[in-house]
């Protein structure tokens, strides 16, 4: 039960910070929203290291650490569509990618380094970051792919029912159009990233179906736990 309490006590943090810094510095709210993004994905990145047991109770099955970090990153990309539209959404995902880029980049620099002879934790090191290039390509192109497709899809659905939203009477925590919107752009970001980046990095080399099933269902139960946040987001934004 732990990991819940850094889950809830980490989101909100991020929330309440990204609100205040939006109304009290707007100048600077897009950058510090694209700065959570980049934490995001560096910290998915060392967390998918880590193949955990997801427990539900009646069900257990595996997937890597990151699927608890996975709807912060599709979240992210909702605040940023919401507060600053599409156009600088995508411009977000674009510098999001190019530090992932960096970071690979880097670690590739630092595994090309001879270890100094006392340094014992050489196999533990290239185990976790010795990244294959295949596994690397699709962790991009699902990030590419899904990302982009998240922001349009939220652009698109708040477009689509903006005269509706406006015209609902209740509380903000109470209006479907905004669950509607976060909702279903996290459920296909965070379904069709599973699918990609499974297939692309592992079909033809483990059975993929375990892989993907895990990853759907525990990328999609944390990403509908994390839509109140969004809201919440939404509601202190329009006080």
């Amino acid at each position: 039960m732990l990991v819940w309490l850094y889950w809830i006590v980490s989101l909100t943090i991020a929330t309440f910070a990204s609100v205040y810094i939006i109304k009290k510095m707007p100048e600077n709210g897009f950058t510090v929203l694209t700065a959570f993004y980049v934490v995001y994905l560096l910290a998915s990145q060392v967390m998918a290291t880590r193949i955990i047991v997801f427990d539900l109770g009646f069900y257990s099955f595996f997937a890597p650490a990151a699927v608890f970090i996975y709807p912060f990153i599709a979240q992210v990309v909702d605040m940023i569509n919401e507060v600053y539209g599409e156009r600088r959404t995508h411009l977000s995902i674009l510098i999001a990618f190019a530090t992932q880029v960096l970071f690979v980049l880097f670690i590739g620099m630092a595994t090309t380094l001879s270890p100094a002879p006392f340094f014992e934790l050489e196999d533990a090191w290239m185990s976790l970051f010795g990244l294959s290039v295949r596994i690397t390509i699709a962790s991009w192109l699902s990030f590419l792919v899904c990302s982009n497709l998240d922001a349009w899809v939220f652009a698109s659905l708040k477009k689509r029912f903006a005269k509706r939203e406006k015209n609902f009477k209740h509380d903000t925590m109470l209006n479907p159009y905004i669950w509607l919107r976060s909702g279903a752009s996290d459920i296909i970001n965070l379904t069709l990233d599973s699918l990609i980046f499974v297939f692309v990095a592992f079909y033809g080399v483990m059975p993929v179906l375990p892989l993907v099933i895990g990853q759907l269902i525990s990328k999609n139960i944390i990403g509908f736990l994390d839509n109140p946040w969004f809201v919440l987001y939404k509601k202190i934004l329009n006080d």
